[in-house]
């Protein structure tokens, strides 16, 4: 009904192309539109102003020789400019068809430069190598390239499982040193545990030795001093003695009082070995005749006091 009132309806987002007799006329945007077309005027076509997503689908080989599957999702948009529109409405008669070959010519060429790896690992700079190369050719043909990603990257099921079963590996690997390491740690601290263990049982072992002997010294010296002392007191008691018998019995040397003394503590001697009946105790020399030599030592040994 339109048309035979000579009228043309142009939606939002979108530009229509307007011929004269077929040939370019116009770019009609969003609106109505007059168009008699008894003069020879028509809409040749439409031309949608959203963006569009193509998802390019590309098979290659890496450096390294393994096949892969690349897909890039390319984002564009017609221009809404009069010419650009006219360029994107009769210059292409296949947009995607020629957006996929510029993909597959960037991809076939960089993926191929490249390991399996660095292609993971450089995916981002592939897509900007794509979009670098559409935007220099697209808008010759009133098409704007947006936004160029590579969603995915995925090598042969034979190769995926075999990298699979490396991560696998490597990751038991790993656990098998953290293990290990956590072992060995233990043993360090085991053994510099046992180690000070030792070292204090050492030292209170050398406490204990340097204590005792101490002790030692101690009771040795002193009973060092009490038998001095004993010696000192029986040299002062047969020195009274002597000098008491002296003044008492005129006459009288101190040798003779000495050689008195002797002969009666030696046969006091005598006695309480002969009194005990289990005595293992030998007098030598036991002769009487040996008091004089013993007398003589004695006073060898208090003329040298």
């Amino acid at each position: 009904m339109g048309q035979a009132f000579c009228c043309v309806q142009v939606d939002q987002s979108t530009v229509a192309i307007k011929e004269s007799f077929g040939k370019f006329d116009d770019v009609l945007q969003p609106g109505c539109h007059c168009l008699p077309w008894i003069f020879g005027k028509r809409v040749a076509g439409r031309l949608s102003l959203r963006m569009q997503q193509l998802d390019v689908n590309c098979e290659t080989k890496t450096k390294d020789n393994v096949f892969v599957n690349v897909v890039a999702s390319i984002q564009y948009r017609a221009l809404p400019l009069p010419d650009k529109a006219r360029d994107a409405f009769y210059k292409l008669s296949n947009t995607q068809y020629q957006i996929q070959a510029y993909v597959f010519d960037v991809i076939r060429d960089r993926v191929p430069k490249r390991t399996l790896d660095e292609t993971f690992l450089q995916k981002n700079e592939i897509a900007k190598d794509v979009e670098d190369e559409l935007k220099k050719a697209m808008p010759a043909y009133g098409f704007e390239i947006v936004q160029t990603l590579i969603v995915d990257i995925e090598p042969d099921e034979h190769v995926k499982r075999a990298m699979n079963d490396i991560n696998a590996a490597a990751r038991l690997r790993m656990a098998a040193d953290e293990k290990a390491e956590a072992e060995k740690i233990v043993q360090i601290k085991k053994a510099e545990a046992e180690n000070t263990v030792q070292i204090k049982k050492a030292e209170a072992e050398k406490i204990v030795q340097i204590k005792k002997a101490e002790g030692e010294a101690e009771a040795k010296y002193l009973s060092g001093v009490g038998i001095a002392r004993q010696r000192q007191a029986i040299v002062d008691g047969l020195r009274d003695s002597v000098l008491g018998f002296s003044v008492n019995v005129p006459g009288t040397t101190p040798k003779d009082v000495l050689d008195m003394v002797l002969i009666t503590q030696y046969f006091d001697t005598m006695k309480e070995i002969g009194a005990q009946s289990k005595s293992s105790s030998v007098f030598i020399p036991h002769g009487p005749g040996a008091v004089r030599d013993i007398a003589q030592q004695v006073r060898d040994g208090l003329a040298g006091l």
